[in-house]
């Protein structure tokens, strides 16, 4: 490893910026592990790679809760599990409401948006809720329609797909070996299956996860491998905001610069991928560091709110972009 860690950042550069061809397993741990000193070397070589393989511009969206709260799992970093003494209740959000909601998010300039739930996986009920809302947006908002709503039945998956979801979001949150730290109610094989569906079913995958739920460096690498062995089109990097009531609530936040070598590490071993900055940025990171991220590898946001923690307002992001010179991609270029 010492060889490796040595030369990873000019081994990348030839491997990855030349050749598209992204990080193995212990590559990508090498960079984990480069001192600080090395850190803005290689962000500057994980935007180049951006801008060489996905180009500059940056990929919007907004998400919104249709289902809030009282979810069976137990996902020790959330807060809309039932199962645990957080302040977060069960609720659900009116067509309405979620129609005015894809309408603000389509005037940020956001392509996306995202319906998200609270559950194991969709009952009848809820589909017949996603439905609806979908076809009431579709009529007043022209805005691509992405969905998260837990682990799906291959039924389920072709419902979807019929009501025109182009993209859908299942987090494998951590990678193989730690997932059972993180939850216990169901398996990584069973999120890898429903990603495997929604794959052959022709939707795009968004597929990523948490950083700084207690996993070892060598895991977090292990994670990256994950992804890249899935291919999927879109993978949002999260850090930890350690929710009150949860088992991961006294969990530390990730250092920023440990955050942004991994940032870099994740777009040297996904060098063609949708790398989406969404919750926990703020507080791991700061201004600076959302500006350190988007020069660092980072082609995507979600604006505005998360599920349950508030995030950094539109306009906020929206002007940094323009003050990197970074176009917004255009719904056009999406579809």
């Amino acid at each position: 490893m010492t060889g490796v860690l040595a030369d990873i950042i000019e081994i990348a550069r030839e491997q990855v910026l030349e050749r598209g061809e992204g990080l193995s397993e212990e590559q990508v741990l090498a960079v984990l592990q480069l001192p600080d000193d090395k850190l803005d070397e290689v962000l500057q070589l994980a935007h180049e790679v951006r801008m060489k393989w996905c180009g500059p511009e940056v990929e919007v969206e907004g998400i919104i809760s249709l289902k809030t709260g009282g979810c069976p799992e137990d996902c020790h970093f959330c807060s809309q599990s039932g199962l645990f003494e957080s302040p977060v209740r069960s609720a659900w959000i009116d067509i309405p409401s979620l129609v005015e909601a894809a309408k603000q998010t389509a005037k940020t300039g956001a392509t996306e948006f995202c319906i998200v739930a609270a559950v194991r996986g969709p009952d009848k009920r809820l589909m017949s809720q996603v439905a609806a809302g979908i076809e009431a947006i579709r009529n007043e908002v022209d805005i691509q329609i992405a969905c998260s709503l837990g682990m799906l039945t291959q039924e389920q998956v072709d419902e979807l797909k019929a009501m025109g979801v182009h993209r859908y979001n299942h987090n494998l949150e951590t990678s193989k070996s730690h997932f059972p730290n993180v939850v216990t109610t169901h398996s990584w094989e069973e999120r890898w299956g429903t990603l495997q569906m929604v794959r052959e079913a022709g939707m795009e995958v968004c597929c990523g996860g948490i950083l700084g739920m207690g996993e070892t460096l060598e895991q977090r690498a292990e994670f990256a491998a994950n992804l890249a062995e899935l291919e999927p089109d879109e993978v949002p990097l999260n850090f930890l905001n350690p929710r009150p009531g949860t088992p991961f609530g006294d969990l530390d936040v990730l250092e920023p610069n440990e955050a942004l070598k991994s940032v870099a590490a994740f777009r040297l071993a996904l060098p063609r991928t949708i790398l989406r900055f969404a919750g926990g940025r703020e507080i791991t990171l700061g201004d600076l560091g959302a500006e350190k991220g988007i020069l660092g590898g980072i082609n995507a946001v979600i604006v505005g709110n998360y599920l349950t923690t508030l995030g950094r307002p539109a306009e906020t992001d929206l002007d940094l972009l323009g003050e990197l010179k970074m176009p917004i991609k255009a719904l056009n270029d999406t579809l």
